[in-house]
């Protein structure tokens, strides 16, 4: 009971002392291994048919970050943030469903027929699916992985900023990105150096509707 209780105040430590920080220490460096264990914590969200169509491209070699700033309007954290991680989202992520299914049966989670038949369902399904409907949901499920990453980085003591505004189709073009792929955002990660700024939410009860919706 003592450990649940500690980790639930450190969960509502996390969710409330995270904010968006766009000033960031430039002379901080992340190690790749802190990186790859915030992304290992990230891809444990949750996603349509767990199908887990994110993809990151992260981004710390600063040429590249140079490269990026004008494409993401010239915001500066891109360049002194520490890292800059493209969240990506593969709009074909059905074609993997045998692999996902064969881990998950190498984990005991499935069977080799049960794993086999949830697999052809999700090919099946899923590729009979219009672009549009595809695209919708790697954008959902990108955007679920996304709070994931933000809220890991925190907890390890480090700070993020989610950025929308950046020019897909440059971006794209800069790192030979296929069709398959839609952009989800990309964010910041780093060491602030300045705190983010607080900002008001709106009261539950304005957000909030029981049994039916109002408008």
């Amino acid at each position: 009971m003592t450990t649940e209780l500690k980790l639930e105040v450190e969960f509502n430590k996390v969710i409330r002392e995270r904010h968006s920080v766009r000033k960031y220490d430039p002379s901080w460096k992340i190690s790749d291994a802190e990186i790859k264990e915030i992304l290992g914590d990230a891809i444990l969200a949750p996603s349509s048919s767990n199908l887990q169509p994110w993809r990151f491209l992260v981004i710390t070699d600063q040429a590249l970050k140079e490269k990026v700033l004008p494409i993401a309007h010239n915001q500066q954290q891109i360049v002194d943030a520490s890292a800059t991680i493209a969240v990506i989202g593969d709009i074909e992520a059905y074609r993997n469903a045998d692999k996902i299914y064969e881990y998950a049966e190498a984990a005991g989670y499935v069977t080799a027929e049960v794993g086999a038949a949830m697999a052809k369902r999700s090919k099946d399904g899923y590729s009979s699916m219009p672009q549009e409907k595809l695209k919708e949901i790697a954008l959902v499920d990108g955007g679920l992985v996304s709070m994931q990453l933000m809220l890991a980085a925190k907890a390890k003591g480090y700070d993020t900023v989610p950025m929308g505004g950046f020019n897909p189709e440059q971006f794209r073009e800069l790192f030979n990105i296929p069709e398959r792929y839609v952009t989800v955002m990309l964010i910041a990660l780093g060491k602030a150096a300045a705190e983010g700024r607080s900002t008001a939410r709106l009261p539950l009860n304005e957000v909030t509707q029981w049994n039916g919706f109002q408008g």
